[in-house]
Parts: structure tokens; C-alpha cells; sequence
């Protein structure tokens, strides 16, 4: 085991959780009026780099968590290969819904330029198509959201098992995949209580996966070779 190797999981995993809020939380607030198609457009139309960048950003983010998932799955792997392996299986399954919200992403473009090409709609209409296609990508991001919980608990169950990590960090990051799980079945049962859900979920989500990130940082050149006893 490479003394770099955890460090550069920590980089790894900066990049990846960077550009994520651009997509998921900057992009909704500056582009996304609800229940209003035209000044969605509108929105879109007058700030097409910027929400370019923000897709490009997804775009980013999810390779980023690819390549994170592998960084952590050689981390690991001695340590429980089955938790190892389904840590890396749910990511794989995350990031594909992640491409996934980004096509929904770019479907609006394609309605507010379409003019021309679909002459049998109106702009009106071409508008409401937008918006209706990022109402599902709302919907989509709910979903997503299980697995970015999912994952969390195999990478919990690895910490608290490797023995060198603190096991707070790891009983951190199994809070976060509940509290992420939480605020996806709301969404999916319970919609109209999503807001309310969120200012409880969201604050619970972020601490373990912070202190992961940066212990990888902070410790990951410092750790023994190798890295994690095998059980």
C-alpha cells in the first residue's frame, strides 16, 4: 500500500464534492422559477454559459466520484471485500443517474432553441416542455439521492473496521447515508414535505463525509504501509 494512495483519495474526493453544489443547488436557485415556463427560459436563455458550466460541472462531479469509488475500493479492499465491492457498485449506480441528470439538464436547450425545428409548437409550448423536463429531473435527483446514501454505509462500515481511522468517522458517515436516505423517500412519498425534511437531513449529511475527506488530506501521508490490516 502506497503511503500517497489515501491522500490522493482526499484530492479525489475534493474534486468531486466541489462542483456538486454548483449543479445541485446554484443551478435550481438561479435558473428554475416553479410553475412559471416562460421566465424559466427566459432564465436559461439570457444565462446559457453559466448553465453550461453548471451541467459541465455535474459532468465533473461524476467522474470525480468514479474515480473516487476506485481510489476507495484499493483502500479498502483488505479490509472487507464485500462491503469494498458494494461501496464501489452503488457509486457505479449513482454515477449513472448522474449522467442521467445531466441529459435532463440539456433537454431544456434543446426545447428553447427549437423553434425552427419543431414548427408545430408554439414557444409557449416548447417552454412548457422545459420546464417539464426539469420537474423530472427534480424528481430524478430524489432518486439519486437514496444512492448517495446507500453508499455512504458500506464506507462507514469500512472505516469503523479498519482500525485506523477514528470510528466517530465512520459512525458519521452511516448518519449521513440515513439522513440522505431520509430526504429521498420524502420525496418520494411525502413531497410537499421535502423543504421541511431537508433543514433536518442536510445538516446531518455533510459532517462525515467532510471529516473523511479531510483526514484522507490531512493523515493520508502520514498513515502505516500498509494502509489497513487485512481481517
Amino acid at each position: 500500500m502506497i503511503k500517497g494512495t489515501a491522500r490522493s483519495t482526499g484530492l479525489l474526493y475534493l474534486v468531486m464534492g466541489l462542483p456538486a453544489p454548483i449543479t445541485l443547488m446554484y443551478m435550481p436557485r438561479r435558473f428554475f422559477v416553479t410553475g412559471d415556463a416562460s421566465a424559466t427560459a427566459a432564465n436559461i436563455a439570457s444565462g446559457e454559459l453559466v448553465y453550461r458550466f453548471g451541467v459541465l460541472a455535474g459532468l465533473v462531479s461524476s467522474v470525480g466520484f468514479v474515480l473516487l469509488a476506485l481510489s476507495l475500493y484499493r483502500l479498502f479492499r483488505d479490509v472487507d471485500r464485500i462491503q469494498a465491492r458494494l461501496l464501489l457498485s452503488l457509486v457505479l449506480m449513482a454515477s449513472v443517474l448522474g449522467l442521467v441528470d445531466l441529459i435532463l439538464l440539456l433537454a431544456p436547450l434543446v426545447f428553447i432553441h427549437g423553434g425552427a425545428a419543431m414548427p408545430s409548437f408554439t414557444q409557449a409550448q416548447l417552454d412548457a416542455l422545459a420546464l417539464g423536463f426539469l420537474r423530472i429531473r427534480g424528481a430524478e435527483v430524489g432518486i439519486a439521492s437514496s444512492l448517495w446514501g446507500l453508499w455512504l454505509l458500506p464506507f462507514g462500515i469500512l472505516v469503523m473496521k479498519s482500525r485506523v481511522i477514528p470510528a466517530f468517522i465512520g459512525m458519521l458517515l452511516i448518519l449521513g447515508g440515513f439522513a440522505y436516505l431520509a430526504g429521498s423517500l420524502t420525496s418520494i412519498l411525502y413531497p410537499e414535505h421535502l423543504s421541511a425534511v431537508s433543514r433536518i437531513t442536510l445538516p446531518l449529511g455533510a459532517p462525515g463525509e467532510l471529516a473523511i475527506m479531510l483526514w484522507l488530506l490531512i493523515r493520508g501521508g502520514r498513515v502505516p504501509s500498509p494502509l489497513l490490516a487485512p481481517v
